[in-house]
């Protein structure tokens, strides 16, 4: 159900609803048919089980790639309407602060994705890692096994990414290696240029890159052209197997991520509990499902954590991920150290 229609239709009392705000606009948007397709595996499984006190979940769609104050006005409708008993979902922290600060703790909003650390907001539980829980390992073990002791920190110009270059300053001082040049930038398209001379002028063994989404697409595409890849290191906190299929893969095997969940890897490492989501996945949607990425495992754990919420149940928090680190091989993700 969008948006729309359920802030028109009002309360369902047969019926949980759960708002759904991920972006199905925007840079994230490539990440949306999986982030649906588990959340409506998670709503379909927890209503088959019963419900939440034996009534069936709803999900609302709301687009949550849009400009904050949009995406906030839409939250604050069907709050209004009393439409939606709980809110779950991912997207930029900007907008995510848009939406609990319209909830102000009256809606139950389940926030999933890596977040900026700092204090929380009332009512907003965070189910993702902070930046130095999700960052610290993977770059100490960039710094003592690829000898990546120059950074460069590139991200997008707003709070995620200025939290984690905040954090990776302080660990990288910590590992005795240096930062030797930062730079943000806008949403959307832009000439990655000047990134690129400031990996060149800086002379730097790696990059810490915080953009997100399409954006993180199109710079790892040109510093790919521009013959950088085998050279200098990069660290991604936001890609996941979407963004990895988008890039084409990576064959410098300098490319790595530390986000929570990766696609099926060398049989060693593989995340058995990713592959079991992944063949249930299948099993609701068909041969053709999308991807299980990250932000959708996330999204998928969050509409749990809701409906135990709503049944006045302690949630079962999803337990945290351990650190982790990938390397792209391929189009597939292998996890090559096991960071404490």
């Amino acid at each position: 159900m969008d948006a729309w229609e359920a802030a028109v239709t009002g309360r369902a009392p047969g019926v949980v609803r759960v708002g759904l705000a991920v972006p199905l606009s925007g840079p994230l948007a490539m990440t949306a048919p999986s982030a649906l397709g588990l959340a409506t595996l998670a709503a379909g499984e927890l209503t088959d089980a019963g419900g939440v006190r034996g009534r069936p979940l709803e999900l609302v769609t709301v687009d949550a790639g849009r400009r904050p104050a949009e995406v906030g006005a839409d939250v604050a409708a069907l709050q209004a309407a009393g439409a939606v008993d709980a809110v779950v979902g991912f997207s930029t922290s900007d907008v995510s602060r848009a939406v609990a600060a319209v909830l102000a703790g009256r809606t139950p909003y389940v926030f999933t994705p890596p977040h900026e650390g700092g204090r929380g907001t009332r009512g907003a539980l965070r189910i993702g890692s902070s930046p130095p829980v999700q960052h610290a390992a993977a770059l100490a073990w960039l710094v003592r096994h690829r000898r990546a002791r120059r950074w460069v920190l590139l991200g997008t110009d707003y709070v995620w990414p200025q939290a984690v270059h905040h954090a990776a300053r302080a660990v990288l001082r910590d590992l005795g290696a240096d930062v030797v040049g930062e730079l943000l930038v806008p949403f959307g398209p832009a000439d990655p240029g000047p990134a690129l001379d400031l990996v060149r002028r800086t002379r730097a063994d790696a990059v810490l890159l915080s953009l997100v989404g399409r954006d993180l697409v199109a710079f790892n595409r040109a510093f790919g052209r521009a013959g950088l890849g085998r050279r200098v290191v990069r660290l991604s906190g936001a890609l996941e197997e979407n963004g990895l299929y988008a890039i084409g893969g990576d064959d410098t095997g300098e490319l790595y991520a530390c986000m929570p969940s990766f696609a099926a890897a060398a049989s060693d490492a593989a995340d058995e509990g990713q592959l079991a989501l992944q063949e249930r996945l299948a099993a609701h949607a068909g041969p053709d499902a999308p991807v299980v990425c990250a932000y959708a495992r996330g999204v998928h754990d969050g509409v749990r954590t809701a409906a135990a919420l709503l049944d006045d149940r302690t949630p079962a928090r999803p337990r945290p991920p351990r650190a982790r680190l990938a390397r792209a091989d391929g189009l597939v993700f292998r996890e090559v150290g096991h960071p404490a």
